[in-house]
């Protein structure tokens, strides 16, 4: 090729990279489709018996019966979304339905997110290649409804649910919901946007979407999100944890092996630093990545989601993958054999997680995701007081209210006047000598006071603002300690409010004695220490 031709040739792609710059992102809506739209719907199609029937056309008339476009799925039942022939390929996916908390439609509750698990599976595989619950594949952990705005899945003012994540089938595509929950799904709606085609490329690789738990993780062993023989690439993880111990638990790096190599040659510097944020995580949500879920920093038992979107950037694989993260991080120095707070200690924290990639071939990925009875992350506490049932208190008003989701029962509520002669005093039964942590769930809303928290009579940290804008749910942890059996009594008094606050009130769930990891029983570097003497909080 002579420069001259060479020159030429240089310029013709730069003028065509300029071209599918400029035309964007939404560059290929200019050029015709292949194929034709099909949809599959919740709207109510009338059967000659006046029930619904799939096979039936959409009823569509003037009766109110034509806007009975929902189902409701007993416990234990399973949903068919879609059942239909290829080739073809899902564009989109939008579901809603009633959370779980009671309404007049459903005055018992309806079923979790968490415990509806969905499941897909093309051209009739042994097993899906889709099975993950609901809310874990939209981003959605914990049973949690959160916001997510992100390019593949958008939940908005967390009860809508999308995805856009293309799914390509030859012979078929089964689109199921299995409700696992001990109550209904209520009032599901759906849509799923399709394109039948004639045919696809031989070489196109199928959507997966996994999932994983170890409640806690294995000691000594990193944490696997995905492992599977095949050709694709990597194109997304969602991550969820529930801290066991205090302190930061996002120290550990996420480490990638490619095509059955030994060492992982994509290897990262953090947890935080994989979800594409930077000292620490915090709640976002952005096209890429995001954080729909955080509670509390440091706590034990803090809830921590992340979704990260390899969008631009897919993980290629020509034989095989295995996607690992450590459990590492900052810990309190009980923890720790030296007695030390350092960056660098293996955790017990309770993990989940979502995988999302596309592979030719059959997945060798074989974790199948367990009930949704053992998906339930398993009770930290060793002991709750139910402050509405249990407390005694000062000048003022008190009785339970119910606040909804915020909690599963009622909350006690204390309205006095002002800080004068206002207090409540909760007792607290130690059945066992271990170490504990103590801490309030408690509320925090606009007309509520300040208040400084006592142990038999011992001071416990600085005084507690419970003012906030909006009415919020917060965990206040008050002390680390090995208590002697016996009963004790938790005191708070008022001492004033926050200058934004309009009152002294005070809300109260519960007193909790949580548990500590075991390793700080066999380490006992705190044990025989007089808490009363020197009240310790980990953080």
């Amino acid at each position: 090729m002579t420069s001259i031709t060479a020159t030429f040739f240089l310029l013709g792609i730069l003028a065509l990279a300029s071209v599918a710059c400029a035309q964007g992102p939404l560059g290929h809506l200019t050029q015709l489709q292949e194929g034709r739209s099909m949809r599959e719907t919740s709207t109510f199609r009338e059967g000659k018996d006046g029930r619904y029937d799939r096979s039936a056309p959409p009823k569509g008339d003037l009766e109110e019966k034509s806007n009975w476009d929902n189902f409701r799925v007993p416990p234990g039942e399973t949903h068919v979304v879609m059942d239909r022939q290829g080739p073809g390929v899902i564009t989109h996916m939008w579901f809603t339905f009633l959370g779980p908390e009671p309404q007049p439609w459903a005055p018992q509750g309806s079923a979790n997110h968490q415990e509806m698990l969905l499941r897909i599976t093309w051209d009739g595989a042994d097993k899906p290649q889709v099975e993950v619950p609901f809310g874990d594949f939209f981003a959605n952990c914990f049973g949690k409804r959160s916001e997510v705005v992100s390019l593949p899945v958008v939940v908005e003012d967390g009860d809508s649910y999308n995805c856009f994540w293309p799914m390509p089938f030859r012979k078929s595509a089964k689109v199921e919901i299995v409700n696992q929950s001990d109550k209904p799904i209520s009032l599901l709606y759906y849509n799923v946007d399709w394109i039948k085609k004639d045919r696809l490329p031989a070489d196109t690789p199928y959507f997966h979407a996994q999932y994983r738990q170890e409640y806690p993780v294995v000691q000594g062993k990193d944490y696997v999100l995905l492992e599977t023989e095949g050709r694709g690439h990597l194109v997304g993880a969602v991550l969820a944890v529930r801290t066991r111990s205090p302190s930061w638990f996002g120290e550990g790096d996420e480490k990638i092996f490619i095509d059955g190599e030994v060492a992982p040659s994509i290897w990262g510097t953090g947890t935080e630093d994989y979800f594409l944020s930077a000292w620490g995580l915090k709640r976002t949500s952005t096209p890429y990545f995001g954080v729909p879920y955080f509670d509390q920093w440091g706590i034990v038992g803090g809830h921590t989601s992340a979704y990260r979107w390899h969008l631009a950037d897919p993980i290629v694989f020509q034989k095989s993958i295995k996607f690992t993260i450590e459990h590492f991080g900052w810990i309190a120095p009980d923890e720790n054999p030296d007695y030390k707070s350092t960056s660098w200690n293996e955790r017990q924290d309770d993990y989940s997680s979502v995988a999302f990639w596309y592979q030719t071939g059959a997945s060798t990925f074989e974790a199948r995701a367990p009930h949704a009875s053992e998906r339930r992350l398993p009770s930290l506490e060793r002991a709750t007081i139910f402050a509405h049932e249990a407390a005694t208190h000062g000048s003022g008003q008190a009785g339970p209210q119910n606040l909804g989701q915020l909690y599963e029962g009622p909350q006690l509520l204390y309205r006095p006047e002002s800080k004068d002669g206002a207090w409540l005093e909760i007792p607290i039964e130690v059945r066992e000598s271990e170490p504990l942590r103590l801490l309030i769930n408690a509320t925090t809303s606009y007309d509520f006071g300040t208040y400084q928290v006592f142990l038999d009579g011992v001071k416990l940290g600085e005084p507690v603002d419970f003012y906030s804008k909006d009415i919020e749910n917060r965990e206040v942890h008050l002390l680390d300690f090995w208590p002697e059996p016996g009963r004790y009594v938790l005191r708070l008094e008022c001492v004033g409010k926050s200058p934004f606050s309009t009152g002294h009130y005070l809300g109260i769930e519960s007193v909790r004695l949580r548990e500590r990891r075991p390793r700080v029983k066999d380490w006992a570097h705190d044990k025989g220490k007089d808490w009363r003497v020197k009240p310790t909080l980990y953080g």
